[in-house]
This record gives C-alpha cells, sequence and structure tokens, in this order.
C-alpha cells in the first residue's frame, strides 16, 4: 500500500495497519501455534520490506528480538506525498525513533537488535542515505544494531539480497 501512487494515502496507513494487525493478530500467534508456544521471532525483509522488519521490531520488540534489513527506505513520508498524520508518525522509523524515550525506548533496548545493510551500488540510492540515518538514531538512542555497508558493487537486487542474508543468517545462527 506504500508505494501506490493512486488513491489517497490516509487509504494507503489504513491498508498498513490492516496487514501490522494481520501480522499481530493471526500470523504470529499461528506461528507459535505451529511451534508449541509463545518463542522468539526474527524479522526479515528486502527493499520495502525492510521497513517492515524494522517497524515490527521497534515496536514490538517482545515479539521480534532480531530484525535484518537489507537495502531499506524508512522515511515512510516519502510515499505519501507530504501527507502526515499520527498513524504515519508511528510507522515512520526516521520520526519516531528520535523521539523513543522512557519505558517505551528500555524496552527496545532490552529486548530487541537490529542489522541494517545496504550496498552503494546500483538502485540504491534514497535507501544507503535513509539506513545510514536510521542507524545513527539506532545509535543515539543506545539501541543495539549493527551497520553493515556493502561496496558499490552491491546493488539494489535479488541477488545482492540473497548473498546479504546468507552472510548474516551465518553469522547470527551458524553453529
Amino acid at each position: 500500500a506504500w508505494t501506490r501512487s493512486e488513491g489517497d494515502p490516509a487509504w494507503r496507513i489504513g491498508r498498513h495497519l490492516a496487514y501490522e494487525r494481520f501480522v499481530l493478530d493471526t500470523l504470529v500467534p499461528a506461528i507459535w501455534a505451529d511451534c508449541g508456544g509463545p518463542l522468539p521471532l526474527a524479522a526479515t525483509g528486502c527493499s520495502l520490506g525492510a521497513f517492515y522488519a524494522a517497524n515490527l521490531a521497534l515496536k514490538q520488540p517482545e515479539l521480534c528480538r532480531w530484525a535484518l534489513c537489507l537495502s531499506g527506505r524508512y522515511e515512510m513520508r516519502a510515499f505519501t506525498g507530504g501527507f502526515d498524520s499520527l498513524e504515519v508518525y508511528f510507522n515512520n522509523p526516521l520520526a519516531y525513533v528520535a523521539n523513543l524515550h522512557g519505558e517505551a525506548l528500555a524496552r527496545v533496548r532490552e529486548q530487541t537488535s537490529l542489522t541494517l545493510v545496504c550496498g552503494q551500488g546500483a538502485w540504491e540510492e534514497g535507501c544507503k542515505e535513509e539506513t545510514a540515518a536510521l542507524a545513527g538514531l539506532l545509535a543515539a538512542k543506545g539501541i543495539p544494531h549493527e551497520l553493515d555497508l556493502w561496496g558499490t558493487d552491491a546493488a539494489h537486487d535479488w541477488e545482492w539480497w540473497q548473498r546479504q542474508a546468507s552472510h548474516h543468517f551465518h553469522r547470527r545462527f551458524a553453529a
């Protein structure tokens, strides 16, 4: 819904919120039922999916203990044509992370971490700047994270995302 240029931006954020409710109210319980009970989850995503992974980890750190975010965009007003609302703000990591404090910040610091990965090659314009900006905010807030910028040969493309995901999954989960 974020990238649809036609249609009312308020409708688009409404679609995002419906998706978020599906993940929290249907998908997570189904995963837990399949696995025999609640367990920590991880999320990953490429391109706009990186936003979804980061947003889940930052808003629901007790559910999502780690997010692997590949070539993400995190300034969601770029997709609303300037439209802003509380719903957009609370789903715009480059806006709300700067204002995290108190118990909300403590929950994020204690329960999740993010790995932000981005190439510096073709089609990464916007992604590399927003990835670096989010990493800067996370650092300023003391939120556990890693920034991993790949070289100028690493493009905004599935081939690179597969390499990056494989690299980070191996580092995180290899015995």
